[in-house]
């Protein structure tokens, strides 16, 4: 088997044999009269009027026989034979195509429509000219590429050689269509906020930091979609808002975790936690509905209908259920005593770190749909308490397949509480906590100055990995990768 030095060389020699005979390998434009589809759907009125096509695409097979090369390519939309024919151009045409037109290869065809013997629809090439010469082959049609950094180092071989990647990424595109179309269809406006940011604000993570030149100043890259910024909005007088944009946490990767993802907020006023749960789930039912045809559902090892009526966890019930622990009474040496138990690996000794850990030992157990509600207001900074304990907050997050795929809350429009919130994360960073929440200081004077009644929510791109049931890195089109080594 011929190495790939040797055959970039064998390509490299038809690229020069090309431009001998004044063909450009690699052309600015092509003169196309009709896409691949269009040719099929309208085939038979095409064939019967007799009327010359000019297609363009990417050669994916080629054989030869003597003195006819069939050959398959496609544009994107789909795929289709050719048939180069001595004697139907000139043998100088011919020859130069059957001796320089490989696998990979982008070409421009002229001809007419007609139907083989064998039912296949072609295209009976007249006239031809290469638009791109490839100097390195597609990988094998059947086994593409095996090993998984090369396929995300390669990624446009690795979709262009799988049709089942290439329906994911179009699914994923309509994924966002449907969520953008639904919010507008609710009265939201479609805003866009900072992602170069003073303070991180909006959730529990650790940023990336970068340097602000002409300020001459430190910066973050927004962990929430504007979260702080969009309820300023609600005090600036707008009712309903939403973003779909990129977020950035600088923390450990995982099938559910990455660095750089795609997520959607949206924020209405005069609204509470019950309202954002009642929209979240039309949502998550329209998007199942639109998206894949279907309410139901397996991933990782659970299976779901959002058909279904969604279960109500409470958050202190479920963990003392799990764990026999209450959340609010125990101990952190009661509580690390209990995961140490249960063979769970924690970060941080406080108690908000603690606590979080717990739930999530006992989160992987629930398959959902359902609505995990009264989350301990120290594990949440920015909802608002309930009015009936003042230890519990009215927040709500969307569990499916034991995992979180989703966030709200009635959102803390008390600006003495949220400055007192903010002092006690600043505590946690002081004691060397990365992932706690940086206070924002002009948020709570924009408090000051009043913000109605409002819930927020927000969800990513992990629903859709979950939906499709891969690793969300998988489901990214080109995920970060560290370069070779040369």
């Amino acid at each position: 088997m011929a190495s790939i030095e040797e055959l970039r060389d064998a390509r490299l020699s038809k690229l020069e044999k090309l431009q001998q005979a004044g063909m450009n390998p690699f052309t600015a434009s092509s003169f196309r009269t009709h896409t691949i589809r269009e040719v099929i759907d309208g085939f038979d009125l095409l064939v019967s009027v007799g009327t010359s096509v000019t297609l363009a695409g990417r050669v994916t097979t080629i054989r030869g026989q003597g003195a006819l090369v069939f050959f398959n390519f496609t544009d994107g939309t789909a795929l289709f034979q050719g048939l180069v024919k001595k004697g139907d151009l000139s043998d100088e045409q011919f020859e130069l195509f059957r001796d320089t037109v490989d696998g990979a290869d982008f070409v421009e065809v002229t001809g007419t429509l007609f139907t083989t013997k064998t039912e296949q629809q072609t295209l009976a090439v007249t006239s031809w000219r290469m638009l791109t010469k490839a100097l390195a082959p597609l990988p094998d049609k059947w086994n593409g590429l095996q090993d998984i950094e090369e396929r995300f180092r390669k990624r446009y071989l690795d979709i262009f050689t799988s049709d089942d990647l290439r329906e994911m990424f179009e699914k994923k595109s309509r994924f966002w269509e449907v969520t953008r179309a639904f919010m507008k269809s609710h009265g939201f406006l479609e805003v866009e906020t900072p992602t170069l940011e003073v303070t991180t604000g909006g959730a529990e993570a650790n940023p990336f930091k970068t340097y602000h030149k002409d300020f001459d100043m430190s910066v973050f890259l927004r962990i929430s979609i504007g979260e702080l910024w969009q309820k300023r909005l609600m005090s600036a007088g707008f009712p309903k808002t939403f973003e779909i944009g990129r977020a950035y946490r600088n923390e450990g990767s995982s099938p559910e975790h990455i660095q750089e993802f795609t997520n959607m907020e949206f924020y209405m006023a005069y609204a509470n936690y019950k309202d954002g749960m009642k929209l979240a789930q039309e949502l998550y039912t329209k998007i199942a509905l639109e998206v894949f045809g279907t309410t139901k559902f397996t991933t990782r090892g659970h299976t779901f209908d959002f058909a279904d009526e969604w279960k109500i966890v409470d958050y202190r019930n479920e963990v003392l259920t799990q764990t026999g622990i209450d959340v609010l009474s125990a101990t952190e040496k009661e509580m690390a005593h209990k995961l140490d138990e249960l063979g769970v690996k924690y970060d941080g000794d406080n108690r908000e770190r603690l606590m979080d850990t717990l739930w999530k030992y006992c989160r992987k157990n629930i398959g959902g749909p359902a609505f995990l509600v009264h989350h301990p207001k120290i594990v949440s900074p920015l909802a608002k308490a309930c009015e009936d304990n003042p230890d519990l907050t009215e927040r709500f997050q969307v569990i499916i397949a034991g995992s979180e795929i989703g966030n709200g809350f009635s959102e803390l429009n008390d600006p003495i509480d949220q400055r007192e919130r903010f002092e006690a994360q600043q505590a946690l960073i002081d004691r060397g906590d990365d992932e706690a929440m940086m206070p924002e200081w002009e948020f709570v004077e924009m408090l000051e100055h009043g913000m109605p009644p409002t819930c927020g929510f927000g969800f990513g791109e992990r629903l859709f990995a979950f939906l499709v049931d891969k690793p969300i890195r998988e489901t990214q089109l080109f995920p970060l990768m560290k370069p070779k080594d040369n």
